[in-house]
């Protein structure tokens, strides 16, 4: 009777671990690491607001993407992105911006400063995204993806780079 009990106990630790890994409670344990991305909607963003968004929720759109900053010269540009966003998403346009302070420290704040900054100052409907290196030792998956695997595989020079993906590729880059 001891053995049965042990082997029903076995079984359900078992079920539970492999529930647990199915779900995501336990991470893979294999040593490999993960085959890149080869795909912009491969990849789930954190939004401003700290909501998971998987980028493939855009296929059959056309993406601008854009790292912007708060306190850059180009940040009036988001006055135009926005203007942008607004005469075309009915068309299928969508902005997303990538705050990120690698150029001269020019994106100090935290998510909540960005997002009311651009609300208050620019009227900012478009997709904002929490902030991320878009250079460097820690750069994003996102934009190691976009700077490596894309055809312009260059650094990013400054803020307002923008990528413009249509529905299926990356086609153009504009370096600010």
């Amino acid at each position: 009777m001891l053995k049965i009990i042990g082997i029903v106990c076995i079984l359900i630790i078992g079920a539970g671990v492999g529930a647990a890994y199915k779900f995501g409670f336990i991470l893979n344990p294999s040593p490999a690491d993960p085959p890149p991305e080869t795909s912009v909607y491969e990849f789930t963003m954190r939004n401003i607001d700290g909501e998971n968004v998987k980028l493939d929720t855009y296929k059959g759109k056309v993406l601008l993407i854009v790292n912007v900053a708060s306190k850059c010269g180009y940040t009036p540009q988001y006055e135009g992105l926005e203007a942008l966003y607004q005469k075309n998403k009915d068309s299928g346009l969508v902005i997303l911006g990538f705050p990120a302070n690698n150029f001269g420290k020019q994106e100090p704040g935290n998510d909540g400063d960005i997002k009311t900054f651009c609300e208050k100052n620019y009227g900012v409907t478009f997709d904002m995204f929490s902030k991320i290196s878009v250079k460097g030792d820690d750069i994003h998956p996102l934009y190691k993806y976009l700077t490596t695997e894309t055809g312009f595989n260059d650094e990013i020079d400054w803020n307002f780079a923008k990528y413009l993906v249509d529905k299926q590729r990356i086609l153009e880059l504009k370096k600010t």
